[in-house]
């Protein structure tokens, strides 16, 4: 007799076990859909910002470099661009044998 009353209440754990953990599967799920485009939103705006982090610091020094070196004329032609005297090489022409 106390084997069938340990049954039922071992039994009885269990179920009430599988319905706590389904009860919380399905708030979770209702609270993400409540919470998830919240979180999205947040998402984008760190990656946006980040980004926009990443194109100053890459971009933004040069745009100042280049407003600099346009607001200072008394600088020559050539030594904004200096050309190279070094002879690299000659052409060779290849011709197609048959």
């Amino acid at each position: 007799m106390n084997e069938t009353i340990l049954q039922q209440a071992s039994m009885q754990g269990f179920i009430r076990t599988v319905l706590i953990i389904v009860g919380i599967w399905y708030a979770f799920k209702f609270l993400m859909r409540l919470l998830a485009p919240y979180l999205m939103k947040k998402m984008v705006q760190k990656a946006e910002s980040n980004f926009r982090q990443t194109y100053e610091q890459q971009f933004g020094n040069t745009q100042n470099q280049y407003q600099n070196t346009n607001s200072n004329p008394t600088k020559s032609s050539k030594n904004q661009n200096p050309r190279s005297t070094k002879k690299i090489g000659e052409y060779i022409d290849y011709e197609e044998i048959e």
